[in-house]
C-alpha cells in the first residue's frame, strides 16, 4: 500500500502553530518515505513526522525536513502495530506569500512480505541443509 498526504501551508502555520496532519495508515512496516517540496518552497516550508510524542523523521530531535524542488526519499523499516497506526506530520512555513503544496508519501507492506522468515526460521533452514 502506498499513502499520499498533500497539504499547502497557510500564513498562520508557524513553527509555534504548525498544522498537524494525521496520517492514518495500515498496520505493517513503513519501508519507503517520500516528502516532496515543490519549486518555490525555498527551504521555508518544514515537516516533522511523529508517532505519538516520538519524533520519527528526521531522526534527530528538533530537526526538520525542508527543501526546494526536492524529493526527500528514503527507505526504512518502521513497524506499525494494530491500534497504533496513526502518525502526525507537523507542517509550518516562514513564507509570507505564494505557499506551495507539500506531499508526504509512505509505502507500507506487511512484515511477512518484507521479512518472510524470522531469524529462528532461518537458523532451522540452515541446519536442514
Amino acid at each position: 500500500m502506498f499513502y499520499a498526504f498533500p497539504y499547502t501551508p497557510v500564513i498562520t502555520n508557524t513553527e509555534n502553530n504548525p498544522k498537524v496532519i494525521e496520517l492514518h495508515l495500515s498496520a505493517g512496516v513503513i519501508h519507503q518515505v517520500d516528502v516532496i517540496f515543490q519549486s518555490g518552497c525555498n527551504h521555508q516550508e518544514f515537516v516533522q513526522i511523529f508517532h505519538g510524542n516520538f519524533q520519527v523523521w528526521p531522526s534527530n530531535r528538533g530537526g526538520k525536513l525542508r527543501g526546494n524542488a526536492t524529493i526527500i526519499s528514503f527507505r526504512d523499516f518502521y513497524e506499525l502495530k494494530l491500534g497504533q497506526t496513526v502518525l502526525q506530520a507537523k507542517v509550518w512555513t516562514t513564507l509570507t506569500t505564494d505557499f506551495k503544496e507539500l506531499i508526504v508519501q509512505m509505502g507500507i507492506l506487511s512484515k511477512r512480505v518484507l521479512q518472510p522468515l524470522s531469524f529462528e526460521e532461518l537458523i532451522r533452514a540452515v541446519k536442514e541443509i
